[in-house]
Parts: C-alpha cells; structure tokens; sequence
C-alpha cells in the first residue's frame, strides 16, 4: 500500500482516539448530569468541571470529519451519504448540548434549568450513541454496490453492530465521567466516581470490548491480537486501580483501553476503511478511496506544523485548570434585572 495514503488512515485513527478519549468523558459527565447529580449545586459542580474544556474537546471530531473529507474524499462521500440520519442526529445532539451549556446559567427560573439540564443530558447520550454506531458500522461495513452507494431503505444502516457500537460509546462516556469526576472534584461526585468504578467499571466497558473482539476476530491479524492484549491489561489496571482509589492510574487505565482498543479495530480494518457487506470487491480501501499524492502531501506538511501547536495548547489549558472543584467552589446564583 502507498505510504501516504496509510500514513492519513493512521492519523484519522489518532484523531478518533484523542475524540473518544477527550469529548468522551464530556458526553459522559452531560448525561451524569439527569442520571446521578440531585440537586442544583452537583449540577453545577458537574457543568464546571467540564466547562473550560468541553468546545476545545469537540475539535477533535470536526478535524477527524474534516481530515476524512480531505484524505479519503469516496470514503467521507460513502460513509456519510450512507449515515445520513444517525449524522443529523448527532449534530443535532451536539447543538443541543453546546447550547444547553450556555442557556443553562441564563435562566431565570428552575422550569427552565431543568429543560436544559435533560437538553444537556439527552444531547450527550444521543450524540454518543450515534456516532458510536457510526464508527462501528464504519469498521464492520455498510450496503455498498460497485459504486461506493448504500443500497436498501434509509434505515438499512440500523442493526445489530450499529447498537453495540451506540452502547460502546455510552458506556465508555459514562466510565470516562466518572472518572473524570474523580480527578476533578471534591465530595460527593468524587466518591460516586470511585464507587460506580469499583463496581462496575467492567460493565461499562464490556460493549467496547466486544466490539472491539468481534472485528479482530473478523479481520485477525497478530499486531491486532497484540493491541487487545495491551487494552485488557489497561482495563485490568483501571479496575484494580478504582478499588484502591488511584484515581490518576484509574483513568490512565482507560485511556490505555481505548488507545490500544480502538487502535486494534483500525489495524484489523486496514486496508480497507470502509467495506461492503454486498461484495467484498466493492470495500473502499486506504488506496482507492484516497484524494491524490500532492493532497495529502499538503496536508502532512500543515499538520506537522499546526497538530504539535493545538496539542500545546490543550495541555495548557487542562494545566491551567486543573483544580479541583467543589460545591464550596461555586456561588451562590444572582439574577440581573434589566435597568
């Protein structure tokens, strides 16, 4: 295979990675929002401890989209034209969650906080569990003919593997909250991290997992058999870890889970990016669904100049506020009357 077509296949998988990994645990504390916080100050507690870096968290889904358009241009036309509904209903999800985190604190009344509070929580899991379906059906194939067009109705995308992967990005959101939550806040949403962790960290992570074994199974290849290895043992830790409160080894645990899981199912996938489940002759490929050498030679040189810069800069932010929060923390909420 041509070396820089498989070097933007390699560089989109990161781009994935940093999304599940980052907006993850966002999604996750959203939803945590309506499914755990009790009253008005752990909701509040929760929207601040993602605040300054939940939009910043987001760019890694609109780089991976937008790299895919630029590299892969048959493989972005296929996937989405193909997706068209799951898409819309995760961009929808996402404008909602991004403006129930601004509307939120404007609002006058409890009416309508608790509107943007379920905004917030069903955006989030709405947004994660489509585009986990995305992503599983992007690694496990679509209805495509010789064309790279989807066949059969607009639902023919709906199935078994787009739930488990729906499922799979919940429940990696849910574990990245609560573990987040541990590493960001005092008192009670703390000690419900640990304790939802130390209990049923494996469960949360058993449908990424499954996924993530069904494909290595499908398309076995040693370096993927080799990266499940890594991400089970990165599971163990996180779960040894949660039983003796480490909440810093605990969410390493994960990350290494999600590097080396995800990793597994891009390795297994190549060459192909996305395959077809009519034919395998009609499976889009790293070469044949590629823009063309000069492209994507521009796009290396941009991205080694700009990727270590947005890189510098998160670590930044995450350094700059990197307090942890509590509901001593937040005051009490003033309402401005217009003059």
């Amino acid at each position: 295979m041509e070396f820089l077509p498989t070097l933007w296949f390699i560089l989109i998988a990161v781009l994935w990675i940093g999304y599940l990994v980052l907006d993850g645990f966002d999604l996750g504390v959203g939803m945590l929002m309506k499914v755990w916080a009790k009253n008005e100050s752990q909701r509040r507690v929760l929207l601040n401890s993602i605040g300054p870096v939940w939009d910043g968290n987001e760019v890694w889904l609109v780089t991976a989209a937008g790299a895919t358009f630029a590299a892969f241009p048959h493989w972005y036309a296929s996937m989405f034209a193909g997706l068209y509904i799951p898409l819309t209903l995760a961009l929808l999800a996402l404008i909602l969650r991004a403006v129930s985190i601004e509307y939120r604190g404007k609002s006058h009344s409890q009416t309508a906080r608790n509107l943007w509070t379920w905004a917030m929580a069903g955006g989030s899991f709405v947004a994660a569990f489509t585009i986990g379906a995305m992503l599983a059906l992007t690694t496990t194939g679509l209805p495509l003919n010789e064309y790279g067009d989807r066949v059969g109705g607009p639902f023919a995308w709906f199935n078994g593997w787009a739930v488990l992967g729906g499922l799979a990005v919940v429940g990696i959101s849910l574990a990245q909250g609560w573990a987040f939550l541990s590493l960001k806040t005092l008192g009670a949403p703390r000690l419900a991290g640990n304790r939802q962790l130390r209990r049923y960290l494996p469960l949360y992570f058993l449908p990424a997992a499954t996924w993530a074994i069904l494909v290595v199974m499908r398309y076995p290849k040693v370096p993927s058999w080799g990266m499940l290895t890594v991400a089970a043992v990165g599971l163990v830790l996180a779960w040894g870890a949660s039983s003796r409160r480490k909440e810093g080894l605990t969410f390493t645990g994960m990350v290494v889970f999600i590097v080396f899981g995800v990793g597994a199912i891009f390795t297994a996938l190549y060459p192909n990016v996305l395959p077809s489940t009519i034919n395998e002759a009609y499976n889009l490929t790293v070469t044949t669904a590629s823009s063309s050498d000069y492209t994507l030679t521009v796009m290396a040189i941009v991205t080694a100049i700009f990727f270590p810069l947005v890189l510098a800069y998160s670590v930044w932010s995450y350094w700059v506020f990197r307090q942890r929060l509590g509901e001593q923390h937040i005051p009490e909420s003033v309402v401005v009357t217009p003059v």
